[in-house]
């Protein structure tokens, strides 16, 4: 299969998956129906298939040579290396968000520092502990320590 072909099947699934996020996002925290979509959303890109590194360069628009590098770093998640490196279409999804972003806002330097950042951000504002924490800073209980 050609590299526009696959881009071009990722992006459609891509796009399919930013629809349903978009309904999602727009119910209420606590409505069963946005956990639901969440959950479709989830499972589809956990069933897709793995990404050739060209393929996830040409939509971030990041040559191979740079995919490759972040995979390395751990940016891309690695699906396998053998026989050559595929990459995780789940974490895809969630880095071409994250660069989105960050172009958006006018980004364009040291994409690499400021994704991982970002990444390792989100991994430690989803953890249980650290968010009761953050609650319990909100409700004024504890005391200062020095």
């Amino acid at each position: 299969m050609s590299v526009a072909t696959e881009a071009a099947q990722i992006r459609d699934l891509f796009d399919r998956i930013e629809e349903i996020e978009e309904v999602a996002s727009s119910l209420a925290e606590g409505d069963e129906r946005r956990r639901k979509l969440n959950g479709v959303v989830t499972k589809t890109l956990r069933k897709a298939p793995p990404v050739r590194p060209v393929v996830a360069g040409e939509l971030l628009d990041l040559t191979e040579k740079t995919v490759k590098a972040w995979a390395r770093e751990g940016v891309l998640a690695i699906h396998s290396r053998e026989p050559r490196m595929l990459l995780d279409a789940e974490r895809l999804h969630e880095v071409l968000h994250v660069v989105a972003e960050l172009r958006r806002a006018g980004r364009s330097r040291a994409l690499l520092d400021e994704v991982h950042r970002r990444l390792s951000d989100s991994a430690l504002l989803e953890r249980a502990d650290l968010a009761d924490s953050l609650a319990q800073m909100h409700r004024g209980e504890g005391r200062v320590v020095r």
